[in-house]
């Protein structure tokens, strides 16, 4: 199979510069916004931009699967530190703040949206990573020994989701996030 030639580096430039006015499109946007706005706001032709990402959802999926390799990272991340529960509750409240900062992340991690294999992927990758800090964190006591990875992300997840599409602030989220936690400890 031939590999594809490396982009010259005017074109790393305009990838990178669509992903990054993308990203912040749609985090403050959502999904909606039609391609060439996107297009318009970068500065770009809109044939630029479809070189790089032949669809909207090759766009989306571009910048929700580098976030979530950030966020899976972080994750592993917290797999070697010395608290446990500290880096599972931790992980969990910077997902939560991720998550509120870009509605498009939170469609991704719920699963509704667009089902792309890439981001099926990195969600797996995530699932594992969490199951690492779950794991640690009931080792040394800090969670309940009757949850796993799945149960923690689709009631933290699903439940600031929830929240947000409901008008909830950051006040609110973070209650929330604290019955959450509450209810992950040990009794």
């Amino acid at each position: 199979m031939k590999q594809p030639r490396p982009l010259r580096s005017d074109a790393m430039r305009n990838r990178q510069h669509v992903l990054e006015t993308a990203q912040q499109v749609f985090a403050k946007e959502g999904l909606a916004v039609p391609i060439d706005e996107i297009a318009r706001r970068a500065g770009l032709g809109v044939g630029t931009l479809y070189r790089h990402f032949p669809t909207k959802e090759a766009l989306f999926e571009a910048i929700v699967v580098g976030r979530m390799e950030q966020l899976v990272e972080q994750a592993r991340g917290g797999a070697k530190a010395t608290d446990p529960g500290g880096a599972f509750f931790g992980f969990l409240t910077r997902m939560v703040e991720e998550g509120a900062a870009k509605k498009d992340f939170l469609t991704a991690l719920a699963g509704t949206g667009m089902d792309l294999e890439r981001i099926a992927a990195i969600k797996q990758r995530m699932k594992r990573a969490v199951a690492v800090l779950v794991e640690r964190a009931q080792a040394a006591g800090a969670v309940r020994n009757d949850v796993g990875a799945s149960d923690v992300l689709t009631l933290v997840m699903g439940t600031v989701g929830a929240a947000d599409r409901h008008g909830a602030g950051p006040a609110e989220r973070n209650r929330l996030l604290a019955v959450i936690f509450d209810g992950l400890r040990p009794r």
